[in-house]
């Protein structure tokens, strides 16, 4: 592929963006330009991308006319605003906050569970999905198609950098006030974080769950196109800088047996099985995931309390596969479905 693309990453200054930035030299995406765009505040600074250093840009000001494809992550407000407008310039935008994620005429793709969406973007916008149903789809993805899957009890252990840098920022300051005996105070989080659980992510909505939860219950019934897929999920923010871990208990309606989940899962894109019935036979977020792109699973074995019931462990890191791999990825889907850069247009 010869380097065509005008590319754009928005909130190029965060953590997701950044990272987005390091992907996209990594994987030597087709561009002929990439720039940084960021707030008024971060404009005029340098972020890398692979040996270079890209010069921020001033989002408030910039002429996205000659972009062809946009990725943001500089959250809800600002993709509210600027998506709409890159799309209406001509740009493809992929959007990883949540402001998009629930329009039907807006598709929720995951690369490797349903890429065909991307090609049905009426208004231009791709959505990426929570990070925490990300990793979660990729690892059903394949057994909800061979055996169809009823009903997903999930616990999720989400890292501090799902707050982005001032969640890691907070975690890494209690935790070191705390072991000097200083008093810390909650800013980021509700509670303290540092040697804790926080069974709270996001706001409590009027049924008892938060946001973050209702959030794997919509996105997953969207992205495997099956509103009768019951979810009941519960996350958990723990103090853990990168990686979500989750405790996935699933029902099937046809029986599956460990040895065909492990096998469908060993053959899955984006899947790699880490599951040795061993002391450290099972992916972490320190030793498996943080830093890399596969989603992990392990602890696979049949549920005990039902007969069709199936247990997995689902590992991965947030920043990279729960939010800007997959960004990169979904841009990849488009450079294969043949998109048009508007330099080629004329």
């Amino acid at each position: 592929m010869s380097n065509q693309y005008k590319v754009a990453v928005v909130g190029a200054t965060g953590a997701v963006g950044e990272t987005m930035l390091s992907i996209l030299a990594e994987r030597k995406f087709p561009a002929s330009a990439v720039v940084a765009l960021a707030s008024e505040r971060s404009a005029g600074g340098k972020v890398a991308f692979g040996d270079e250093e890209l010069l921020v840009h001033d989002l408030a000001t910039f002429d996205p006319s000659s972009i062809d494809i946009a990725l943001f992550s500089a959250g809800g407000s600002v993709s509210k605003e600027y998506g709409p407008k890159f799309a209406a310039a001509g740009a493809v935008v992929i959007d990883n906050s949540s402001t998009f994620r629930y329009d039907d005429d807006v598709p929720l793709v995951v690369s490797e569970v349903n890429p065909d969406a991307a090609k049905q973007r009426p208004r231009g916008i791709i959505a990426n999905p929570n990070c925490s149903t990300m990793q979660l789809m990729v690892a059903l993805a394949p057994i909800h198609r061979a055996y169809g899957i009823e009903r997903i009890n999930v616990a999720t252990y989400q890292s501090a950098s799902g707050a982005g840098r001032s969640g890691m920022e907070e975690l890494g300051k209690q935790t070191a006030a705390l072991l000097s005996f200083q008093d810390i105070t909650p800013a980021k989080f509700q509670v303290q974080i540092a040697f804790n659980l926080i069974p709270q992510i996001d706001d409590f909505q009027d049924n008892g769950f938060t946001k973050e939860e209702m959030k794997l219950v919509w996105e997953t019934r969207k992205i495997l196109g099956d509103e009768s897929i019951g979810v009941n999920p519960t996350v958990v923010r723990v103090p853990v800088f990168y990686g979500h871990s989750e405790a996935v208990h699933i029902e099937t309606r046809e029986k599956v047996t460990v040895d065909a989940a492990r096998a469908l899962l060993a053959a899955a894109p984006g899947v790699k099985v880490v599951d040795e019935r061993k002391p450290g036979g099972y992916p972490t977020p320190v030793t498996h995931a943080s830093g890399t792109d596969p989603v992990y699973v392990g602890r696979i074995r049949e549920d005990l309390s039902h007969p069709r019931g199936l247990d997995l462990w689902v590992v991965a890191d947030n920043i990279r596969k729960g939010a800007a791999l997959n960004a990169v990825q979904i841009a990849e889907l488009l450079v294969a479905e043949g998109l048009p850069p508007k330099a080629a247009r004329g």
